[in-house]
């Protein structure tokens, strides 16, 4: 048996489904290594990883849908951890459905990519013309605490939304094998972070934004969609510069605990 073959049989995988409602979550249903929790009278889930992080070849689907009038935060239980790969990578496939009137905050912790890490994430959000929807994807490239050095890496991030089933936002990045270390670039940067938020009052928090971001960050906003780019030393001064765009974002609705600690 090959080591690429050997290496599929011990894959690892993840199923969720999560539909929450007015009243609260309507359907639930989790399978494998993807587990979810709800904390009772709560609009928040959180996901778990009972797999310990990604490795090569583990496949996961995730499906978060909010109800007509509905609010959801979905954090993690801590940052992703994905190692290195002995060939495929590992796959995420992650859908969003936002009804009228609903308010979905996809707002998970770091992703951190080892040496030698290869993933594939595949992110379609579908919003009703009335939706609200926030989200940060943070990225932390080596333990840099450990001094660990990045050589050679794989990241494929494809996004695709849709406001009233029109495509407003499609965007794809590529990263590695070699990390991009100019200066119009990362650089010495060993952290970055996409926030995008879709809402009627897009354009008009972009002043609040920028006035919050440094010289390493920078936003836009159009078409009824902000977009906000961050990138930072280490992922202490990451989330350090994302918190307070992530407050003024969501408005009334608190960050989560993970978030604020």
């Amino acid at each position: 048996m090959t080591a690429a073959a050997h290496l599929l049989q011990q894959r690892s995988f993840g199923r969720l489904k999560l539909r929450m409602e007015k009243s609260g979550p309507g359907i639930i249903r989790e399978e494998g290594a993807s587990k979810l929790r709800v904390p009772r009278f709560s609009h928040e889930a959180i996901f778990i990883n009972t797999g310990g992080g990604l490795a090569g070849g583990d496949e996961f689907e995730h499906e978060f849908s909010c109800g007509e009038n509905s609010k959801l935060t979905l954090t993690s239980q801590a940052a992703e951890r994905v190692y290195q790969t002995l060939g495929p990578p590992a796959v995420i496939r992650t859908q969003m459905n936002v009804e009228e009137n609903s308010q979905f905050m996809w707002l998970p912790q770091e992703t951190i990519l080892y040496d030698g890490a290869s993933l594939q994430r595949n992110f379609t959000v579908a919003l009703a013309p009335s939706a609200k929807f926030l989200s940060v994807e943070p990225v932390v490239l080596g333990r840099t605490e450990m001094g660990e050095k990045i050589s050679k890496i794989h990241l494929k991030d494809r996004w695709r939304i849709k406001l009233g089933g029109v495509l407003l936002h499609a965007e794809d990045l590529l990263l590695g094998p070699n990390l991009p270390t100019s200066k119009s670039t990362l650089a010495e940067a060993k952290a970055f972070a996409t926030v995008i938020y879709v809402a009627e009052d897009a354009e008009r928090q972009l002043d609040a934004v920028r006035s919050l971001m440094n010289n390493n960050a920078g936003a836009t906003a159009w078409n009824g969609k902000l977009i906000a780019r961050v990138i930072a030393e280490d992922s202490f001064l990451l989330r350090k510069a994302l918190i307070p765009v992530l407050n003024t974002l969501a408005g009334s609705n608190a960050l989560p605990k993970i978030w604020t600690a």
